[in-house]
């Protein structure tokens, strides 16, 4: 988790990822920084974010993206 709230913080250092719970929602988090958070995903993690998982529910949140991150290592 550490590792990913590195990446979030370097991607958007102005928003407190520990206390967003509606980063799309609310317009934090624009489609670019999605796909933007994606290709540093896939980089840093080595894993391949399916097109069906990229939907609001799992980006509204710090802890959203991990169980996410975490499905998609258990499914690997």
């Amino acid at each position: 988790m550490d590792e990913l709230m590195e990446l979030l913080a370097a991607l958007k250092p102005e928003i407190d990822f520990e206390r967003e719970k509606e980063l799309i929602d609310d317009g934090l988090l624009e489609s670019f920084d999605v796909i933007t958070l994606i290709a540093e995903i896939e980089d840093q993690f080595g894993l391949e974010v399916p097109a069906e998982e990229i939907v609001p529910e799992n980006f509204n949140s710090a802890e959203g993206i991990w169980k996410l991150l975490e499905r998609i290592k258990e499914e690997a």
